[in-house]
């Protein structure tokens, strides 16, 4: 997955998404630091009876742990949901949550990007943008975030641990460590140069039912138009917690606190679950190619807390 910036080059552990991106000149680094060799692919369990996950964990390894698949359900699902089993096999855990957009513009070096060329303009606006963000874009940049496995992290409240270049630990919320657009859609998230990831914290379990539903073009290998992370918890007919998190929707994971709080204390019913949908995409904006994604949010996530519901 894409790296971490360090000084005049990149970090890279399983490149599954920087090597692609140097074979089409959309990164090219002066040098590249292989972080392979660090203590860093070990899941440990915490004092607080949450999980440590090293940064350099395979996702393969870390959606087939049994503490993963059984306490963090929708965390594997989301992973085994992402790429090819092949991909997984190399993919880190901190390359994962680093991976760039698959903007077919960014990609394209002849096109116009501000994320890859800051100031340049955005082809994806009024060009062919039927995969682009409907929420939390801006007039410089509409692509979104193709990781599933950081839209499971977000719903679970996944807390990312660095290291800076000075050797200054510090542990930063993945709920702030994404950026939006706005005007400086090359910054994409918090990290400083030199910084790496080293680990990411899971908190202990959250009970409930765990669903991971995720909408694409096709079955295998294909990105989320899509994507919902729903942990549901029920006491008898009340829903007495709720965690939601958002893929192929924005550039980051999305999360929003206010359709949690509509839920909680409340009975499972169709019109609550069509309030939650119509209060996430109040704001939704298409851009024309895309504005399907609208309804088919609406959709899944009113059918996603009708399954976990159920389930629960």
């Amino acid at each position: 997955m894409g790296e971490a910036r360090t000084l005049g080059g990149r970090y890279i552990a399983g490149g599954t998404n920087l090597l692609d991106l140097m074979k089409l000149e959309v990164e090219t680094p002066e040098q590249l630091v292989d972080i392979t060799r660090l203590p860093l692919n070990e899941i440990k369990e915490t004092e607080d009876g949450g999980l440590k996950i090293g940064a350099l964990v395979t996702n393969s390894v870390l959606a087939a742990d049994e503490r993963i698949r059984r306490d963090y359900e929708v965390l594997s699902r989301a992973l085994l949901a992402g790429a090819s089993g092949q991909l997984r096999n190399k993919a880190s855990t901190g390359g994962n949550l680093l991976q760039r957009t698959r903007c077919g513009y960014f990609y394209e070096t002849s096109r116009r990007c501000n994320k890859r060329e800051p100031g340049s303009g955005c082809d994806a606006i009024g060009g062919f943008n039927r995969i682009h963000a409907i929420l939390g874009q801006s007039s410089n940049c509409i692509a979104t975030h193709p990781s599933d496995m950081a839209v499971a992290m977000m719903a679970l409240d996944a807390v990312v641990e660095t290291q800076q270049a000075d050797g200054h630990e510090r542990e930063i919320p993945l709920k702030d460590f994404y950026r939006l657009p706005g005007d400086t859609p090359h910054i994409e998230n918090e990290l400083k140069e030199g910084e790496l990831i080293v680990n990411i914290r899971l908190p202990k379990p959250k009970s409930g039912y765990h669903v991971y539903r995720k909408v694409r073009d096709r079955a295998s290998y294909a990105f989320a138009l899509v994507s919902v992370a729903a942990i549901i918890k029920t006491d008898g007919n009340t829903i007495t917690e709720a965690s939601l998190a958002f893929g192929g929707l924005a550039h980051k994971p999305w999360r929003d606190p206010k359709i949690e709080e509509m839920l909680v204390g409340q009975g499972p019913r169709r019109k609550l679950f069509e309030d939650a949908a119509d209060a996430l995409l109040a704001e939704a904006q298409g851009q024309g190619e895309n504005d399907f994604k609208i309804p088919l949010a609406r959709r899944t996530l009113i059918s996603v807390l009708a399954e976990a519901t159920q389930g629960a």
